[in-house]
């Protein structure tokens, strides 16, 4: 149901409600919800029961009144087909088939912009995603994350929000000084296994392309930064990590055009140290009391905000934790102006969340509790050939974006991408999922994105056949749109707008893959059970604005997760 239909049946209701509530000081809120069984209605509504204790009546007296209003209200003639009473007091709806067929008009009228809102109202919101250390490729956890990120950006925008995508550099610390020491062994021709290989150390095949290039003097730059050129002097390791590190950068680039997202930011941990976001955070904190000094160690009292125990900011060495950048870098996107902040990033993080945002409080900027918001996804197993694949020879040690990429595509970069994109989101984040890169080469109804894709491009085929401009289905009668399989497409374009909505709301992309999948299953259902280029004329057009609207709904789905919308396969 269209979400001005809603907005029209609640008001309906209210009216009912008027002669039961004058006078009494009670308000109502009236809910309106899809039934879980379609048999027992198209929306149901419990207002009756919520409201006959303080009203002093039999729930299903009261529910029998408010019907009856409605029904008797000329305003709901064209909308309101009939209604019945259900256990207690439960009120269920049937709308007419007028209202119902609206939906294939309104989605025409939109087309792109059918499911967009703008409840947003241009707030400002970031996203952070992927992150990952400039040490190596990206791999599959990454994938899960850009996947997820960028679909979540897509939604906010969808939803009228304005989005920055931001991808925060943890280019300083051990694991930089690991990767610079591994290059240079690598650079004075030191293997892994030989006895002066450094421990820990950085084992991918990788590293001997990055002190290959090094010695070789050639010049390397990510997307946001200058240019390095290797010295070719192996024993300057701070040159070597530089070009290590922009390398790096700039393979993860690489892997992230593969696969189709782009950040409008990119944020350098190293910067926070070097414009003195950590000292000034850490201060703050001192300054407000919210530490102690114990064991040589300075500490946050993360109790005071609910974690299990104090944490440690700064050890007896004089480093610092973990988290005590990530408070930096969380203030400074407050102070950035963005009113809400996600991050996305692997359930490892889950021992963060509490401390980072008890820095937050305690630093005394009024930065709303609960800032910032989190999506954490577990890992991701990947299969092939009936196995599981634990290494890349590239990598070392994990699979790679890229490699799951190709494997996916069998050659075709873009079935690839699709194909991983449309996996990855395709549970909750906090579900362990099992990548099988058999099922995505697969070309049946066993493969989610090839059986979504296969509906927009079987309605192409469609289109094709019947010859005519799908633009001239606009304005067409719908009435002959009463078929079991046309009442449950069109109810499920019509949920397309609220399925966005609450996916936005409760960051969770997933429900739209879900949505897709649904979609095609209805789409299928109908080609299999009616025909569209019939005799008939009037239900013939009326059949091709419905798959036309549908193959509509399908583009706009696909689009919002980075997945194409193929017209042949």
């Amino acid at each position: 149901m269209l979400a001005q239909q809603k907005q029209q049946i609640a008001a309906l209701f209210q009216a009912a409600l008027v002669p039961f509530l004058a006078d009494t000081g009670i308000t109502a809120n009236v809910v309106l919800e899809r039934p879980r069984d379609p048999a027992h209605g198209d929306v149901a509504c419990n207002i009756a029961m919520q409201l006959a204790k303080q009203l002093k009546m039999n729930p299903r007296e009261l529910a029998t009144k408010i019907v009856a209003a409605v029904l008797d209200n000329p305003a709901g003639k064209a909308l309101v087909a009939s209604a019945d009473i259900a256990g207690p007091g439960f009120i269920n709806l049937r709308v007419t088939d007028a209202a119902k067929q609206a939906v294939v008009t309104t989605v025409l009228e939109q087309g792109a912009a059918y499911g967009r809102s703008d409840a947003g109202n241009g707030q400002h919101v970031i996203i952070e995603f992927v992150s990952a250390n400039p040490t190596g490729p990206l791999h599959v956890g990454h994938g899960r994350q850009a996947a997820l990120g960028d679909a979540l950006s897509a939604l906010f925008e969808a939803q009228g929000y304005g989005v920055t995508r931001e991808f925060y550099y943890n280019d300083a610390g051990v694991q930089i000084h690991t990767l610079a020491t591994s290059t240079q062994a690598r650079a004075r021709g030191i293997k892994p296994g030989d006895a002066n290989w450094p421990d820990p150390a950085y084992n991918g095949d990788y590293i001997a392309d990055i002190a290959a290039d090094f010695l070789a003097k050639k010049t390397v730059a990510a997307s946001d930064g200058a240019p390095v050129t290797g010295s070719g002097d192996v024993d300057d390791l701070e040159s070597i990590r530089a070009f290590a590190v922009t390398y790096l950068r700039n393979e993860q680039d690489i892997d992230l055009q593969a696969f189709g997202v782009k950040f409008d930011n990119y944020y350098l941990e190293s910067s926070l140290y070097k414009d003195g976001k950590v000292e000034s955070a850490v201060n703050a904190l001192v300054a407000n009391g919210h530490t102690y000094e114990d064991g040589g160690a300075l500490w946050l009292r993360t109790t005071d905000y609910g974690d299990d125990k104090d944490r440690v900011m700064r050890k007896t060495d004089g480093t610092f934790t973990y988290f005590v950048p990530d408070v930096a870098y969380h203030i400074v996107k407050f102070q950035r102006g963005f009113t809400q902040a996600i991050n996305v990033q692997g359930s490892d993080h889950h021992g963060t969340i509490a401390r980072v945002r008890a820095g937050l409080q305690a630093v005394g900027l009024d930065i709303p509790q609960g800032y910032p918001d989190y999506v954490l996804h577990k890992m991701v197993t990947v299969m092939k050939d009936g196995a599981e694949v634990k290494i890349s020879k590239r990598a070392g040690s994990y699979v790679t974006v890229r490699d799951l990429i190709e494997w996916s595509g069998g050659g075709d970069i873009t079935r690839g991408r699709d194909a991983v994109r449309f996996f990855l989101i395709s549970r909750k984040a906090d579900t362990e999922f099992v990548f099988d890169v058999d099922v995505a080469l697969k070309t049946s109804d066993e493969n989610p994105v090839y059986y979504v894709q296969y509906a927009h491009a079987r309605i192409c085929r469609m289109l094709q056949q019947w010859g005519g401009d799908p633009a001239t289905v606009a304005g067409v009668d719908l009435s002959p749109l009463v078929a079991p399989t046309e009442q449950t497409l069109l109810a499920t374009l019509a949920a397309y707008p609220e399925v966005l909505a609450r996916a936005q709301a409760e960051l969770g992309p997933h429900q739209v893959a879900f949505y897709l999948r649904d979609l095609a299953a209805n789409l299928h259902s109908f080609y299999f059970a009616e025909r569209v280029l019939v005799d008939d004329e009037a239900l013939k057009l009326a059949r091709l604005a419905l798959v036309v609207a549908t193959r509509q709904v399908l583009r706009n789905g696909l689009a919002l997760i980075g997945v194409s919308a193929p017209d042949q396969m």
